[in-house]
């Protein structure tokens, strides 16, 4: 077989695995995260059941692979913005990260709907593995927004008695290895910043502020604008 059938071979099959996901994502669309079915797809790309195992040997596996790289896509997203602006400005790199976070689940709502949103019946995720690598990164990502913010938000932070009991013993493990010398307030902290980038894009991409406001973007910048100043910081460069 000459390189150039394998290669032909190689590219279709690339192009059915392409088809297989997008069209796992849209019968999610319709019919929530139990429609995703092997079968089903099958069936809808004139498929037999023996041939879509070929690609992927169970639902499981599917979702697997849909998690990775769209969780990968979000944290390469997030990570590029973040870094096109400079370390010491940490108030701009906190917006740049949020406004590409929202920026990717509008773009891909089903993905966010798949890492954030409604779990998968049935579907149990295996351990470790690129998926959970792409939730480390972002993680400790988020949490070096809060790092970086620290010297100015220490002295406005009024809850100051959370104690490394306060986390999951995970949670810690994971963090403590990157900050060292982040305190317990920090990683609350990062937490509520998680939480606040989170909650409107969660809104949006569910569809509830679709009857409360006709520029949701501008909504979710005074939000991130407000949870600047909540830090104390110096506003993004850009601002200035």
């Amino acid at each position: 077989m000459d390189r150039a059938t394998v290669s032909r071979r190689e590219r279709l099959r690339a192009q059915t695995s392409q088809e297989i996901k997008a069209i796992a994502l849209r019968f999610m669309a319709e019919g929530g995260p139990d429609a995703i079915s092997l079968r089903a797809i099958a069936r809808e790309m004139g498929m037999t059941a023996g041939a879509i195992y070929g690609y992927y040997p169970t639902r499981d596996d599917l979702i697997t692979t849909l998690i990775v790289e769209l969780y990968t896509s979000l944290v390469d997203a997030v990570e590029a913005a973040r870094d096109t602006l400079p370390a010491d400005d940490a108030a701009g790199r906190i917006l740049a990260w949020a406004e590409s976070f929202r920026e990717w689940a509008l773009a891909n709502p089903q993905g966010f709907r798949l890492i954030y949103g409604d779990p998968v019946p049935g579907y149990r995720p295996p351990a470790g593995g690129a998926a959970a690598e792409a939730a480390h990164r972002a993680c400790v990502g988020l949490t070096g927004l809060v790092a970086a913010a620290w010297t100015h938000a220490e002295a406005v932070q009024s809850d100051g008695d959370h104690r490394w009991s306060d986390f999951e013993p995970g949670l810690i493990d994971e963090l403590r290895a990157t900050y060292p010398d982040l305190p317990p307030a920090a990683v609350a902290l990062a937490l509520r910043v998680w939480g606040r980038m989170h909650g409107l894009v969660a809104l949006e991409t569910y569809g509830h502020l679709r009857s409360q406001t006709r520029n949701p973007a501008k909504l979710y910048r005074s939000e991130l604008i407000d949870l600047i100043r909540s830090l104390a910081l110096p506003p993004p460069r850009a601002d200035r």
